[in-house]
C-alpha cells in the first residue's frame, strides 16, 4: 500500500507556515505562508515561482531545505486516523510505502516524529513521476490528497483511493478520477477491510 505524506499521513501546514515565514523574513520579501498551504501538493520550487524570480529560487530552495529541520519537523503532527490506517494495513500483512514530493531526510524524520511504520521512503517525486516507485513496491493501492496523486496511482498501475484533507473536496476527487474518495482516514480501516474481502472473493 502506498502512501503519500503531505495532508494524507501528516497534517504539515503549521510547519511549512513557519519555514515558509522564516524564508521570508530572511529574504526580505513577502510570502503569504497561509495561502501556500491551503494548496499544497506541488514541489517547492513551483510553489516559490509564485513570489520570486527565477533566477532567485534556486537559492531560496536551498534555504528552506536548510532550514526545514528546525522550523517545520517539529510542527507537525499526524493526520486523524493515520496510525489506524497504517496499522490496518500491517494487521493483514501489507507493507507500506511512502512516496512523496517532500525530500526524502524531512520526509524521513517526519515520519520518525509521528511514529508511523512504513517499509520505504521515497521523496523528491510528484504526480506521474510517482507511478514508478508505487510499481517497483508493487503497491496495489495509492493514497493521497491530492488530484496528482490520482495520477500518480495510474502511473503506477494502482487503485487510486483519497482523502479529502488537501485542498480538494470528495466531489472534485470523484470528478477528477479517483477509485475511492474518503471524507479522511478515519474511514479508511473499514474501506480496506471491505476492498480486501472483496479481493479474497475474487
Amino acid at each position: 500500500m502506498g502512501f503519500d505524506l503531505d495532508m494524507t499521513l501528516a497534517d504539515t501546514r503549521s510547519g511549512i507556515a513557519a519555514v515558509y515565514d522564516e524564508l521570508a523574513a530572511r529574504l526580505g520579501i513577502d510570502i503569504d505562508s497561509q495561502a501556500i498551504t491551503a494548496r499544497l501538493g506541488p514541489p517547492l520550487e513551483h510553489e516559490l515561482a509564485n513570489w520570486l524570480a527565477p533566477e532567485a529560487i534556486p537559492a531560496a530552495a536551498e534555504l528552506f531545505r536548510q532550514i526545514y529541520p528546525e522550523y517545520g519537523v517539529p510542527a507537525h503532527t499526524a493526520m486523524e486516523g493515520a496510525h489506524e490506517a497504517v496499522e490496518a494495513v500491517r494487521a493483514q500483512g501489507g507493507k507500506i510505502i511512502v512516496v512523496t514530493g517532500k525530500n526524502r531526510r524531512d520526509a524521513t524524520s517526519t515520519i520518525n516524529l509521528l511514529g508511523l511504520a512504513v517499509d520505504e521512503i521515497v521523496g523528491s517525486v510528484f504526480g506521474a513521476a510517482k507511478g514508478s516507485a508505487l510499481a517497483r513496491f508493487g503497491a496495489s493501492a495509492y493514497v493521497g490528497d491530492h488530484v496528482a496523486d490520482i495520477e500518480a496511482a495510474r502511473a503506477g498501475n494502482a487503485v487510486s483511493v483519497t482523502v479529502a484533507t488537501g485542498p480538494y473536496t470528495v466531489g472534485e476527487l470523484r470528478e477528477h478520477g479517483a477509485d475511492v474518495a474518503l471524507t479522511d482516514l478515519t474511514e479508511f480501516a473499514d474501506w480496506f477491510a471491505e476492498w480486501r474481502r472483496r479481493d479474497e472473493v475474487r
